[in-house]
């Protein structure tokens, strides 16, 4: 048997000293073969530790960063606090292990995500996180607790699990009574291309804030502001992509009749039209569905070809896009001739 006494250095506390991470759990720390007195009094009042959340510790006296911090809040809200393992490490480029069961969410994912009209994580008073709606947690000190059904499926962001931009954006308005602040976090959503209006506005419906007035605003800016990127990009993928120039934002009518609807671009000579589908998921969504099915069979019933194009299509695929429109009009050439039709600026 081995009696050589341990050297300072080989003790737990001083190992920990090396470790890349400064956030660990008692359980964590029990693992690496630290006690829960040996914590105790590390956590001493002027001492090096200090606790930061229930059953979580800071490694290092002073604040914690703002990684540090949602680490923390992860670990407290997160079921494998319990165990001894150690998480994966900030700079992470993909999670380890299973499935996460605690995901930041609202105003913290959204300066993840890189939002400029989000506050810093520094001046955050607390970090939204959201558990399964059965976990038994309450919120306490930086982390506020949000209970859910079904996590959404993370985005890992310097090996956090971030709520996708829509989630995020419903559980931070939920929080905001500022309707200039709500505004500029849903318009800055689909200026800068984070997410679709259609995705943020059903996230929105799910979590029943379009009774709200200062939401119903912002939404209406939203999707104005999605439909006016949408155009622009349809502009730029007809001269981009060397197509024929259309007449733009017409109605369509019979001689003497009835209004057959209004497009976004028609090519007359090849009877060819775009419509924009930029319609939201409101609660009227299937009558609208049938509105624009009915406008499109009315039209193809008078030999118009309609080409129906999502704002995600003309941002993810333009080039794509150019072509389904291009043959469109190669086609035109081996139907018959359209029926006559009166075009109105619209």
């Amino acid at each position: 048997m081995n009696n050589t006494p341990l050297s300072p250095h080989s003790h737990p506390l001083h190992r920990l000293a090396d470790l890349r991470g400064r956030v660990r759990t008692t359980a964590q720390l029990r693992g690496l073969g630290v006690t829960q007195a040996e914590t105790s009094e590390q956590c001493r009042p002027g001492g090096p530790w200090q606790q930061i959340l229930p059953g979580v510790y800071l490694l290092h006296p002073g604040a914690a960063t703002p990684q540090e911090r949602l680490q923390a809040v992860l670990l407290y809200a997160g079921r494998s606090r319990d165990a001894a393992g150690v998480p994966a490490q900030p700079g992470a480029d993909k999670p380890h292990g299973p499935a996460p069961d605690a995901v930041i969410t609202g105003l913290a994912a959204l300066a993840l995500h890189g939002f400029a009209s989000a506050p810093s994580l520094l001046s955050l008073d607390h970090v939204d996180v959201l558990v399964p709606r059965l976990r038994r947690l309450r919120s306490t000190g930086c982390a506020r607790v949000l209970r859910t059904p079904a996590l959404p499926v993370p985005v890992h962001i310097a090996g956090l699990p971030v709520a996708p931009v829509p989630r995020a954006l419903a559980d931070a308005v939920a929080g905001l009574a500022d309707a200039g602040a709500v505004r500029r976090l849903l318009t800055e959503a689909v200026r800068a291309g984070h997410a679709e209006p259609s995705a943020v506005v059903r996230e929105l419906s799910r979590a029943r804030l379009l009774n709200r007035p200062h939401v119903v605003g912002a939404v209406d800016s939203l999707l104005a502001e999605g439909r006016a990127l949408a155009e622009d990009r349809l502009l730029r993928m007809v001269e981009e992509h060397g197509l024929p120039d259309p007449v733009w934002n017409v109605d369509l009518r019979l001689p003497g009749g009835p209004h057959l609807g209004g497009l976004d671009a028609y090519w007359p000579e090849h009877a060819v039209a775009v419509e924009l589908d930029t319609r939201g998921p409101r609660h009227d969504e299937d009558a609208l569905g049938s509105e624009y099915a009915r406008k499109r069979e009315a039209l193809e019933r008078l030999g118009i070809t309609v080409v129906h194009i999502t704002p995600r299509k003309l941002r993810e695929s333009l080039e794509q896009q150019a072509a389904i429109v291009r043959t469109a009009l190669m086609a035109s050439v081996d139907r018959e001739p359209a029926a006559y039709v009166v075009v109105l600026p619209r």
